[in-house]
């Protein structure tokens, strides 16, 4: 199929999936023309690197660990290895860390605004 079908029947922009592409998460055939072809089992490859973005994963991160990508009746879930876990770690820990920023700024505005 070419990028527009793949675009269609993943929700995934034609832009997205050249980024994809430039960020070695899809690698697709080229046809006699240049034109990009890719194959069914893209339309799962595309929906596991929506899912990983979406958990805020980077295309750095998700390229190392794609090929711990599941997909099952749950959707897409990630199969744990030691150097995996610690990235997710590190993220979660970060995530925290912005949202007590976060937080904390949230109760600045509050006094600045509040009636004396």
């Amino acid at each position: 199929m070419l990028i527009g079908e793949l675009a269609e029947r993943t929700g995934a922009s034609a832009r997205a999936l050249r980024h994809y592409e430039d960020r070695g998460l899809l690698v697709p055939a080229r046809d006699v023309n240049g034109y990009r072809v890719y194959a069914e089992s893209d339309i799962l490859r595309v929906a596991q690197i929506k899912a990983m973005i979406a958990a805020g994963l980077g295309t750095d991160t998700i390229r190392r660990y794609i090929d711990c990508a599941r997909t099952g009746d749950q959707g897409v879930s990630l199969e744990m290895c030691p150097d995996l876990r610690a990235e997710l770690d590190a993220l979660a820990t970060r995530l925290d860390a912005q949202q007590n920023a976060i937080r904390k700024t949230r109760e600045r505005l509050c006094v600045l605004t509040s009636d004396h």
